[in-house]
């Protein structure tokens, strides 16, 4: 008789124990390799969407074989100007090629593209610069948002050091794929300021407001990267403290390099790199 209640006894606690875990609300988890294919899914979109930035802003280059804005190339830059949109063009190919890769798994050989892209990143610099303190010596005085063209050299020469630095960051941080992710996003989108600053349809949202006098050229890509920091927060359901770092500090840098241009400090920094 005791057994028999006993047992009772237990199976009543048994069903208690089933209905109260059966009331229990179903918890729902985001698992981390679904976040992290998704974040992987974002950098790719966003390296297509630099790339038809670029091909937009120089399609009279890739067209009609022209510069800005729609006149022949000069003969003595041409070599140059050929050799800087090779370069960038191999870069922002690469950028995403790499994505990617990284979205299909294909570690080893994004590991192996990455030896190139160090190859790659160096002749940007150089050619960018090239560029940059050439055709401000030897073509005709052109302005563009208020600036010469001594004063607006300023804007490719800091991208290239903005670049350089972000490349370096990236490359040591290689195995740390939460900081070299969004350092290289970053390198790219400092290269972005050249093709933005090519599409009218651009420019004009933003020139006569007050972000263009504060950030100037540097504008576009700054509203970019916050775009995609937000969708990137939204999506993957966590802030990106390297991203919204890198990004702060790329805005300051561009408010303070905007506000440098017209100064007589980089008059003179200018002067002695064209002379």
């Amino acid at each position: 008789m005791k057994l028999n209640s006993l047992s009772r006894a237990t199976e009543k606690r048994k069903a208690q124990t089933v209905s109260y875990i059966a009331s229990e609300p179903p918890v729902i988890t985001t698992s981390i390799p679904s976040r992290l294919n998704t974040e992987r899914i974002l950098y790719a979109i966003a390296g297509g969407v630099l790339f038809m930035l670029m091909l937009l802003g120089f399609q009279q280059f890739y067209l009609h074989g022209k510069a800005f804005p729609d006149h022949p190339i000069f003969p003595p830059l041409k070599g140059v100007i050929i050799a800087h949109g090779l370069s960038m063009t191999c870069w922002m190919v690469l950028f995403v090629v790499q994505t990617l890769l990284v979205v299909t798994n294909q570690f080893r050989t994004h590991m192996l593209l990455g030896f190139f892209g160090i190859a790659v990143a160096i002749s940007v610099v150089i050619f960018s610069s090239w560029t940059a303190i050439a055709t401000t010596r030897l073509e005709p005085e052109l302005i563009r948002q208020g600036l010469n063209r001594k004063q607006f050299m300023i804007v490719p020469l800091s991208d290239m050091l903005k670049f350089g630095v972000l490349v370096s960051i990236a490359l040591w941080n290689r195995s740390r794929p939460e900081i070299h992710r969004p350092m290289m996003l970053l390198a790219t989108l400092t290269m972005i300021s050249a093709a933005t600053g090519r599409i009218p349809a651009i420019n004009n949202l933003y020139v006569a407001t007050i972000w263009g006098q504060w950030f100037g050229a540097f504008f576009p890509k700054l509203v970019i990267g916050l775009v995609f920091l937000f969708v990137k927060t939204l999506f993957t359901q966590r802030f990106d403290r390297w991203l919204a770092g890198g990004l702060t500090m790329l805005a300051i840098l561009s408010l303070l390099i905007w506000q440098m241009a017209p100064t007589v400090a980089w008059e003179r920094v200018a002067n002695l790199l064209t002379n």
